[in-house]
Formats: structure tokens, sequence, C-alpha cells
């Protein structure tokens, strides 16, 4: 659906949803199976930890609910100092909010836009216990160097996938490449669950018995045979649920409350036809984006973001960088808006935003991140729902823009 007033609208819609998806909510629907933790939740996982090639994938229900139990896998400790990237929304830092933590933020690549590997190994030391990563725009990070970097200081590594599903590092996948990742399934995302949804993946087996407590509101804990309780009512009866574990176990220590982080089964069947889909939508953001590179490629005010070696893009956003500083970057997003492309730029830099300042953080944290916010980035419209019209029209808008603000500096 195009917005009033633009011929080419940012998204509302990161995917595509239409007979398919509806034709297996029906069937589902018609069956009487229950729409709650049944086969197709397990079959979605299995698809999707066979397509990254993880060897455990647990859906939840969002992105955010995601990154907080992983977060909380990380096992973080009060006083635990944990490396983050400034470029990427909120959710993905959120968790340690709630922790007494240390969180330091690591300035990115001027090209990438990703987690600087350099920057890390200058401040990373024998306390940071996490590193937390984004793909940022769905480009894979230097994950090697990332990795390796980290692991030489006993760090875990968490990348946060949920721009990268799609995406390629040497061969393999995005949240296959460190210690645990998570995926949304959000509306704008390449593919989604009926507009939420998530995914943790990783390959420990303690791990994946404590997710599965967590989302199914069980404790995470430890605990030990029970042998002080016995049944003020005689033998448990079999219509008394959820009771089996009630006299024959105690805690010892809890370390997290349970949720009901269940993807339900409606989400579960659209998210596996979505997977079905999935190569065919990054296919069609990648030829939207070979059209802008196209353009940029013709202008020496701008740049495409770069790729690290030997990775694949997944687009979920398109991003350039104007060479020209803040003025020229004002003047070709008010080019492009007068022409009907919707320019939304993502995202505010984590360490300027009022929470984290509250923290300690603030301006001069981050320079490259910030000089690249305020001074040169610009995201376009890239979605599988665009025509080929709307792109003829951008990528014309996009020459007409670059040839207005060479002219207004010219002029100066």
């Amino acid at each position: 659906m195009t917005m009033p007033g633009y011929v080419v609208p940012a998204a509302r819609r990161g995917s595509i949803l239409g007979g398919e998806e509806l034709a297996a909510l029906a069937e589902l629907i018609d069956s009487g199976e229950i729409l709650s933790q049944g086969r197709h939740r397990q079959l979605f996982e299995q698809r999707f930890r066979d397509r990254i090639g993880s060897r455990y994938a647990f859906s939840v229900t969002s992105g955010t609910v995601a990154l907080e139990l992983a977060t909380h896998l990380l096992g973080l400790s009060r006083g635990d100092e944990v490396i983050v990237t400034p470029q990427t929304y909120r959710a993905m830092a959120q968790p340690l909010l709630d922790l007494d933590v240390n969180v330091r933020f690591c300035d990115v690549d001027p090209d990438t836009l990703n987690m600087d590997p350099e920057a890390l190994r200058s401040m990373i030391s024998e306390r940071t216990r996490a590193v937390i990563v984004v793909h940022y725009g769905g480009a894979p990070a230097d994950m090697r160097e990332i990795v390796r970097i980290a692991h030489d200081h006993g760090s875990l590594v968490l990348e946060d996938c949920a721009h990268a599903l799609g995406a390629s590092y040497h061969g393999e996948h995005p949240g296959a490449l460190a210690d645990i990742g998570c995926f949304s399934f959000h509306s704008l995302k390449n593919i989604t669950t009926l507009g939420e949804g998530g995914m943790i993946t990783f390959a420990r087996d303690d791990w994946a018995e404590r997710l599965n407590q967590i989302r199914s509101n069980r404790v995470d804990g430890s605990v030990r045979p029970s042998w002080e309780y016995s049944l003020p009512g005689g033998s448990l009866l079999p219509w008394m649920r959820d009771a089996d574990d009630v006299y024959t176990s105690d805690y010892l220590r809890i370390l997290r409350a349970g949720t009901n982080a269940t993807l339900s089964e409606p989400a579960a069947v659209v998210g596996s036809v979505q997977l079905d889909r999935l190569d065919d939508l990054v296919k069609r953001r990648r030829m939207i984006a070979a059209s802008l590179d196209e353009v940029i490629g013709m202008s020496s005010a701008a740049r495409p973001q770069s790729l690290s070696v030997d990775t694949e893009h997944a687009y979920h956003l398109y991003t350039f960088l104007v060479a020209d500083g803040a003025e020229a970057r004002e003047r070709l997003v008010r080019s492009l808006d007068r022409q009907g492309v919707q320019i939304e730029l993502r995202y505010f830099p984590l360490h300027l935003l009022p929470e984290w300042r509250w923290r300690g953080h603030g301006p001069g944290e981050c320079p490259v991140a910030e000089r690249s916010w305020f001074g040169a980035q610009v995201n376009l419209p890239c979605y599988p729902a665009l025509s080929d019209g709307q792109v003829e029209h951008m990528t014309q808008a996009l020459a007409t823009a670059f040839a207005e603000t060479a002219g207004a500096l010219t002029s100066r």
C-alpha cells in the first residue's frame, strides 16, 4: 500500500504475505489441532536450524524477548563488563539496563557500520564477560575477528541477527557464527510470523534445557531431589496437572522466573511458509540494491555501505554514506522527499539515548558512529513489495538529488 504523498514509501512490511500463508492458516484452523506448543512450532524450529546451521533453534514471541532470554543465558554477574555496538535498535542493549553491569560502547567501522574489530581489540579486557554485535542492515560483521578477540579474553559473543536472515559470511549464516544468535520476525523484517516473533540459536546442550524451561513458564535454577515433603492428600492423581515435579525436587538457587514466550502455532505455520519464500524475497532486495548501487556508483558524492570479504548482504536496510557532510546529506534527503521518496534514518546511536545517558554515556564516546549518523548516513526504501516502476522512480530521484546537491554546493 502506497503512503499518501509518497511514490516510494518507507516499508510497512518487510516481507510478502499471500495465498500460501492463508491456505496454511486455514488448514491449521480446520484441523482442530492445538494452537499453542504444537507440532508446527517444532517443525518451524527444525527447518530454521537446518537453514542457519545451528544445533538448536528456539522460537519465542518477539526479537526483543529473544534478546532478553539470550542475555540471561550469558550468565552476567554484578560488575561484569559487556561491550556492545551503538549502531542498532535500542532493544539490543535494553536487557542490560536491568543488570548491574558495566556497559561499554565499541565504535563502528566507517564503511561497514558494524563493530570495528580494531576498536574492540583496544578496549576488551579480562573483565569483559560478553560482546554483543549486530549485523547492521543485513551486512555481516567481521565475525572471525570479533569472535577470535572475544574468545581470547574469555568472553562470550551474542550476535543480533535481526537484520541478517538471508545473509552469509564465508559460506556460513549469521546465527551460527558466535556463541548465541537472536532473530526477529517483526513485520518489517525479511520474513515475518504475523507481525511479531523471534528465534534464539546456539549449540550448547545446557542452554537448550534451561531455555526450554524459561519460555514454558518454568523457573531457571539449580535443583536437587526432594525428600523432605510428603503429600498432604495422598498420592498424586492423573488429573492433577503440572504436579509431576512438585514433590520430587527442591530449588537450591533461582536464576530467573519463567515466562510464557511461546510462539503460537498460527505464527509458526506462517513462519514455515515464509522460510520457503526467503530466497526469493532476499533476491528481490538484492536486485533493488543493485539498481541503487549503480546510481550511487556514478556519483563522487556518496558511497554504499561496504561489505566484509566473502559475505552476502541481506539488505534489510539499504544504506549509503554522503561524502560532503551534514549539509549535503540534508539537501539530498530533502530533494528525495520532494520527489516522493520517503526517508527514515535508522538507528539513533544507542549511547546518546536518554536511558544510556542516565548510565553515564554521552557524546564523543563513539566518534565514528556519531559522525556517520549526524552527517553521512541515508537509508533508502528497499523491500520486496516495491514495484519495478517504484524502483525506477527512486533511482531517477536519486540521480536528480545528486545533481541538485552538487549544483548547490558548487554555487556556494
